[in-house]
């Protein structure tokens, strides 16, 4: 079943305005969930808005407020934010085109697909994605959705459009007080010849359907061993993490111990029904 389009506008490049819909391209469903219980009755656990002396309070009654240095808030009514006039609120508007590889993958945040929304848009929308695709460019611009404006970047993808939303430079830590302490020395000639000769070995073309959730598994197995009145002992669960090996002491001896038992890349996962996807 195709989800409701979180953002409905125009996708505009130069005079060309093409009008378009915006589907997420992630989902939650498969993902095991849990409830907070209240131990004693197993009981869901609720929450309510409260003030502090005041007690739970209506929804009507809460507006958003931003909070200025000596503790007071500046409060806004829900109408006054939504008068803020955006041309992005409606349009995205292709300001710039980069390079595929030029955007820095700590940037990327989340993907949508972003389609035509009707026949009539079907031309104008695949010269776009026919363009994009020849120049080998991404398209930069902004638009506006839940409450706040997104930087965004669109390229082509399979037989559409594949919108990714960016985080703002201000939204990054910086990676130098992080990194500070890591030596500056290149890696040993020898050691780096093994390693190297490992990732060779292990090279394989992308494809994502031969990975598993194995947590994901691991948590429905234990829900239906519970169901079924039994559970994972902690003595399980050690002889389970022992499994995975302890330190490395010798990396030398590790890497060529790796080297030697890798038969080369893993076995590809049986294509699946669906072409596979195109790169940019």
């Amino acid at each position: 079943m195709v989800s409701r389009a979180m953002w409905k506008g125009q996708l505009r490049l130069s005079l060309v305005s093409i009008p378009v819909e915006l589907y997420s391209a992630t989902k939650s469903g498969g993902r095991t969930s849990f409830r907070q219980i209240h131990k004693p009755t197993g009981k869901p656990i609720h929450y309510e808005k409260v003030v502090e002396g005041l007690g739970a309070v209506k929804e009507d009654d809460i507006v958003k407020g931003y909070e200025l240095d000596d503790g007071k808030y500046v409060l806004l009514q829900p109408k006054e934010i939504d008068a803020i006039k955006l041309d992005t609120k409606k349009t995205l508007e292709l300001v710039q085109f980069v390079g595929a590889d030029e955007i820095g993958p700590m940037y990327f945040d989340k993907p949508y697909y972003l389609i035509p929304a009707d026949d009539l848009a079907d031309d104008a929308y695949q010269v776009v994605r026919d363009a994009l695709r020849k120049s080998g460019k991404t398209g930069i611009g902004q638009l506006t959705m839940r409450g706040r404006e997104y930087l965004v970047a669109v390229r082509p993808y399979e037989d559409g459009l594949l919108l990714e939303t960016l985080h703002y430079a201000n939204e990054l830590q910086k990676s130098d007080p992080l990194f500070a302490g890591i030596p500056k020395k290149k890696a040993d000639k020898d050691l780096l010849d093994v390693a190297t000769q490992l990732i060779e070995r292990k090279t394989a073309p992308f494809d994502p359907s031969a990975f598993k959730d194995h947590y994901e598994d691991a948590l429905k197995e234990l829900v239906q061993r519970k169901m079924k009145g039994k559970a994972i002992t902690l003595d399980e669960a050690a002889e389970r993490r022992a499994a995975t090996g302890g330190n490395v002491v010798d990396l030398m001896a590790a890497l060529k111990k790796s080297l030697e038992g890798s038969g080369g890349p893993a076995k590809k996962a049986k294509p699946a029904a669906s072409r596979p996807p195109k790169s940019a």
